[in-house]
């Protein structure tokens, strides 16, 4: 791995080159996915069907896009056994953890007549979009599912892409099953998102998309905000280690490489004071993709967007980390609860050498589908309060108004909006008294 000193002029192109991956820099790409939002929006049935002939299973129609029971039963009858249990345990995590987020109406009332509060509603329909081609995620699936019917989504639909052969694999059948959604279908990519957000004759319009993709599912869920909620435009996966010198470097190396398998575009970033730390991990990172069955992705991710940085003080460390804001922060240092107080930006943070993130994306519990590109600076991880709506709830009595009108219809006043003004007025007018 490319060892970089920092100072500010390797931290600007540092980020400068990580922004490129960003889902916003894929211009060569927009014209094309503009083109299949359009026609599944205008189109419906015909262009989805067309568009998955073309890209995954050329049997695709009305009569089999949606998966049927009987092929939920066969893929219990084909999924490891162990990976059904390991499925369960992890789903069992996965609630207990979302179900601590749940948010309840809640009412204040006062002497003087006035009720205030905030209404939570579960959103009516929610499409998660589960990805394949690369790898196969049954994990999203729990991640994707569980927080919209934890929150009270009455209809949970999943969008994903199926073989050549017209199936699923069985692992993401079970998957969505044991996790509760109302329908899967077969269909991926862009014309997916669009089928979700506007609706077709076999597929029911949602409220909310959620979920990671490829680029070009990253850009239709872009082109369809608006007409829909999102979670958010999830870019390549990332990884970034804030350590020191009483680091493993055979643990930092093996969790470097976690994320630098997803893809080529993914990043694995060590930021460390040590540089005898940096030397082990690089030599250790070469033993180990050697050995790695996806070796040729990890190198070419290693070659783009890898770097072993070392900073002068742990303050310019944590600096670097807030900076990057990345997607996932393993912090591996001699105190990792007081360096966590310091950090500002991470989608999800892991302290101690032996909380790793695979922990994050298989059973620990929290959500696995985070903020990527630095958009952790203000975007969260998928969590309940994606899949809720929140109505303000304002009741006066009259007693309580009269108290108030003059300063409401003086501050409306100012800002030039008699009506305004005269809406609270007409209920407390003198008989020939103007606003």
């Amino acid at each position: 791995m490319r060892t970089v000193k920092l100072d500010d002029t390797t931290k600007k192109n540092l980020l400068d080159t990580l922004l490129k991956r960003s889902p916003g820099n894929y211009g060569e790409y927009n014209d094309t996915v503009t083109e299949i939002v359009e026609r599944v929006r205008t189109e419906g049935d015909q262009a989805l069907f067309e568009l998955t002939r073309k890209f995954d299973w050329d049997g695709i129609g009305a009569a089999n896009v949606q998966v049927t029971e009987e092929e939920f039963r066969e893929a219990y009858e084909k999924i490891d056994k162990r990976l059904l249990e390991t499925i369960r345990k992890s789903l069992k995590n996965i609630r207990e953890y979302h179900e601590k987020q749940r948010q309840y109406s809640w009412f204040d009332s006062t002497p003087e007549g006035t009720i205030l509060g905030q209404k939570v509603t579960p959103l009516r329909a929610a499409g998660v979009y589960v990805p394949g081609g690369k790898a196969v995620y049954p994990s999203s699936v729990l991640m994707n599912i569980v927080p919209a019917k934890i929150a009270g989504v009455s209809q949970v639909i999943m969008a994903t892409p199926c073989g050549k052969d017209g199936r699923v694999n069985p692992s993401v059948l079970v998957a969505a099953k044991e996790s509760g959604a109302d329908a899967v279908y077969k269909i991926g990519g862009a014309q997916a998102i669009a089928a979700m957000a506007f609706g077709t004759e076999s597929i029911p319009k949602v409220d909310k998309i959620t979920g990671p993709g490829n680029i070009f599912v990253a850009l239709a869920k872009k082109a369809v905000s608006g007409y829909v909620g999102i979670d958010s435009i999830a870019g390549p996966s990332e990884i970034l280690v804030l350590a020191d010198e009483t680091a493993n470097p055979r643990y930092v190396a093996a969790d470097l490489l976690s994320q630098a398998e997803h893809d080529e575009m993914a990043s694995a970033i060590l930021v460390t004071t040590s540089e005898e730390l940096g030397r082990r991990v690089s030599e250790e990172v070469d033993e180990f993709v050697k050995g790695l069955s996806r070796k040729e992705i990890i190198q070419k991710s290693l070659d783009n967007y890898g770097w072993i940085l070392l900073a002068d003080s742990l303050e310019d460390a944590v600096e670097t980390v807030n900076l990057i804001a990345s997607e996932h922060l393993e912090i591996v240092t001699r105190n990792p609860f007081e360096v966590m107080t310091k950090i500002r930006n991470a989608g999800a943070i892991f302290l101690g050498e032996y909380s790793s993130e695979p922990l994050g994306d298989y059973f620990a519990g929290p959500n696995h589908i985070l903020p990527t590109n630095g958009t952790a600076r203000f975007f969260s991880p998928v969590s309940v309060d994606d899949f809720v709506k929140k109505s303000s709830i304002i009741y006066y009595s009259r007693e309580a108004l009269e108290k108030a009108h003059e300063d409401i219809e003086y501050f409306a006043k100012q800002e030039q909006l008699t009506a305004h003004a005269n809406s609270i007025h007409v209920r407390f007018e003198e008989p020939g008294k103007e606003v």
